[in-house]
């Protein structure tokens, strides 16, 4: 059964060019390295832009869990971590209960 994902955070503004900069490293290796993450987003908040979400589709717990062990997660994490702000990243999963495609 597909996981459907959202994290959330808050960056200091002197950390969000870099942020910017992770991200866009980051994503680019989950597309060409993990076929069972079916979708990877991450939105930048218009009105407050040291805030940020990712949305992330996995095939199934086996490639979530692919996903939380990677080398490339913990670079990523290296990058952002010391630019939060107001606390960790909130994680929260979901299941599908209706949409369109």
């Amino acid at each position: 059964m597909p996981i459907y994902t959202i994290a959330e955070y808050r960056v200091r503004k002197s950390g969000i060019d870099k942020v910017k900069r992770a991200i866009q490293e980051f994503v680019p290796y989950v597309k060409a390295n993990e076929p069972g993450t079916r979708m990877y987003l991450a939105w930048q908040q218009e009105e407050d832009p040291t805030r940020f979400v990712h949305f992330f589709i996995f095939e199934n717990e086996a490639a979530h869990e692919t996903h939380g062990r990677s080398d490339a997660v913990r670079k990523f994490e290296a990058a952002y971590g010391p630019e939060l702000d107001g606390g960790d990243v909130v994680f929260t999963d979901y299941h599908l209960v209706a949409g369109k495609v």
